[in-house]
């Protein structure tokens, strides 16, 4: 059986998109209500939800314990 690759991730996924949300709600301040605003701010949500999910990803809890 082939064992997998393994890697450490680094933190910088998470400040990526945390920067990716500002910039995108600073855009969607200088932009008049509409689609195109609302589109920017669900943009900067998705990227501040993803990098909370990566922050919690390799917490300790979810570990899976593969010896059985």
């Amino acid at each position: 059986m082939s064992q997998r690759r393994r890697f450490e991730q680094t933190d910088l996924l998470d400040k990526d998109l945390l920067e990716e949300a500002k910039r995108l709600r600073k855009e969607a301040r200088g932009t008049v209500p509409g689609v195109e605003r609302d589109r920017l701010i669900r943009r900067a949500r998705q990227a501040e939800i993803g990098a909370h999910i990566s922050e919690w990803l390799p917490s300790p809890g979810l570990k899976v314990s593969t010896s059985t």
